[in-house]
Formats: C-alpha cells, sequence, structure tokens
C-alpha cells in the first residue's frame, strides 16, 4: 500500500486539475447518507459498553473555551478540569485537549504544568476567517511560539464557495507550514470548514479531500459559531472521507465534531458512526476528538450514576 500522496501529485498541480478531479468525486446520495446516519444512531449500548463508551468520550474532548470574556482565570479553572475531570474520583480519564485563543495559550500551557493534555489553539482569523494571509500565518505562529500543540484553523468559505479550491489548499499548505517550531517538530493541525456554510454535502466532500490533500492532521466540522454545526451525516461523510483516504495513501487523519454535542447520547452515537464507518482504528484520541464544552459535565454526570446508581444532576460538576 503506498504511504505518499504521490498518487494525487497531479491533482494540485493547478486550480483546473484540481476543480476536474474534486468534481470527479462521486457525488453523495443525501437520503442515503442521512438514513444511514439515523439508522447508525438507533444502536443501543449496553451498561458495560455504555461505562467504557463514557470514558472513552472523555477522553475525546477538546474542552474548549472561545469567548471575548475568556480570562486567565477561567482558562486556568479549565484546565484544572481537564486534569480531572472529576475531582472526587480519580479513576475519570483526563481530556484530551484544551482548545483557548492564542493569546491564552501559554496561560493553558502553565496550568497543565506538564500534565498529558494538549493545549489547542484557533487561529487564522478564526472563525470568520477573514484576515489576510500573513495575518493568519502570524496568528498561527504566535500561538505555536507560547507552546501549542495543536491548531485548528478555518478555511476561506468565501473562497471555496466562489470556487477558489487551489487558493484554499493553498491557505492549508501555508498555515501547516506556519505549525513547524525551530527544532523541526509540529503542531498538529486540524482543518475547520464550517460545513452549516458550505450547503451542500457534495462541497463537504470536496472540502475534505481539500484538507487531507494539503495535510491536515484533523478534519473538523465546525466552529460551533455558526447555526448548524457538527450532525451525524456531515460527521459520517467525512469518516467516511479519512477512511477512503487512508485506503488509497496509507495515511490516516482524523475527524473532528464540533457544536452542538452536549449529551452522552449523543456522543455514544458519534463513537458508534466511528466504529462503523472508519472503524477501530479512530477509537481513539489520537484521531477522533469532540470539540465541546458543556458535554463533559453530562458525561461525568452519566458515568456517576453508572457506579453509584444515582444521577447527581447539575451541581455535582462544575458551571464552565
Amino acid at each position: 500500500m503506498p504511504t505518499t500522496l504521490t498518487a494525487f501529485a497531479d491533482v494540485t498541480t493547478s486550480d483546473s486539475a484540481l476543480r476536474r478531479f474534486l468534481h470527479g468525486l462521486p457525488g453523495v446520495d443525501a437520503v442515503g447518507l442521512e438514513a444511514r446516519a439515523a439508522s447508525l444512531g438507533t444502536r443501543s449500548i449496553k451498561t458495560t459498553a455504555k461505562a467504557y463508551a463514557i470514558d472513552l468520550a472523555i477522553s475525546m474532548i477538546d474542552l474548549t473555551t472561545l469567548e471575548g470574556a475568556d480570562t486567565p482565570g477561567k482558562v486556568r479553572s479549565l484546565a484544572a478540569k481537564a486534569v480531572h475531570p472529576d475531582p472526587l474520583d480519580r479513576t475519570t480519564p483526563m481530556t484530551a485537549a484544551v482548545c483557548v485563543y492564542p493569546d491564552m495559550v501559554a496561560t493553558a500551557k502553565a496550568a497543565l504544568n506538564g500534565a498529558d493534555v494538549k493545549v489547542a489553539s484557533v487561529a487564522t482569523a478564526f472563525p470568520a476567517g477573514r484576515a489576510a494571509l500573513p495575518v493568519k500565518l502570524a496568528d498561527t505562529r504566535d500561538a505555536v511560539a507560547a507552546g501549542a500543540d495543536e491548531i485548528d484553523m478555518v478555511i476561506d468559505r468565501g473562497a471555496f464557495l466562489a470556487g477558489r479550491y487551489l487558493e484554499t489548499y493553498e491557505l492549508i499548505k501555508a498555515v501547516e507550514e506556519a505549525c513547524v517550531r525551530p527544532d523541526g517538530t509540529a503542531a498538529r493541525l486540524k482543518v475547520i470548514f464550517e460545513t452549516g456554510e458550505l450547503s451542500t454535502y457534495d462541497n463537504i466532500r470536496r472540502a475534505s479531500w481539500i484538507g487531507m490533500l494539503a495535510g491536515a492532521d484533523f478534519i473538523k466540522t465546525s466552529t460551533g459559531k455558526v447555526g448548524v454545526n457538527a450532525t451525524p451525516a456531515n460527521t459520517l461523510l467525512m469518516l467516511e472521507a479519512v477512511r477512503d483516504f487512508k485506503a488509497q495513501t496509507g495515511i490516516q487523519i482524523g475527524v473532528k465534531p464540533a457544536g452542538g454535542i452536549r449529551t452522552t447520547k449523543d456522543a455514544i452515537k458519534f463513537l458508534v458512526l466511528v466504529n462503523e464507518t472508519a472503524g477501530e482504528d479512530w477509537l481513539t484520541n489520537e484521531w477522533f476528538r469532540f470539540g465541546a464544552s458543556s458535554l463533559l459535565n453530562d458525561l461525568l454526570m452519566q458515568r456517576q450514576k453508572l457506579s453509584t446508581g444515582r444521577y447527581s444532576g447539575p451541581d455535582y460538576v462544575t458551571v464552565d
């Protein structure tokens, strides 16, 4: 099996070549896609499997605060929660990451104090992406220099929807290069498509392939800042894309649904999608994440209910 993008070398040589490739991808059967996503969401999970799924989901969360009112104190509190989600039960897994704005990266890094929790930072003029390329690259470099382990970038949806596919590809490549540190190591790159603004499933498939061809480590549904964010159907489509990409290149790429996933029931539905579509190789926080804030609280309450038989209610968890 090939383990490089050599087979796709000619695809990104020009805008016309990339357009031919993307518009040559199979069209998405919207009815079939939504029906399959709905069907997988009805799978019943038994108690033992549910306990495993809850811990797995906790370990996959990028615990997020992306508000204009964020303060160092709030970020330190979030970091403490990421390390010990349930202070009364130290068997609770850590979350995968804490996700903050670039100016809060150093605060988050210091607060984590070497814990096995990544610091992710949004960049490239998040969430709209409306800035000049030098500004986007400076935004990325600042976050990496401050200690970010991961960068969540946004594509220019205007450029993509206008059909400027090569421009979208080249932006991702430029940001990927900006993720490289002076010592040669690099922050992992998550590429956000804002699927709620892409209008069609065909566009989501095309954006997924642009991101993968450009070197994304993860493809991500949404910023969480628009009306339609992660859905089972758009996540299923992206899981199919990474599965097919690995089959053709040998390169594994992660998926991150973000926005609107608030309950344990929701999270388990997404884990079923992962298992049934991409497979067990993706059932790890190395390759699948939830972009969420309120989700963790519900997972903790359901976890405690399974262990004690009692439902503690919202006072059991901290308010983020």
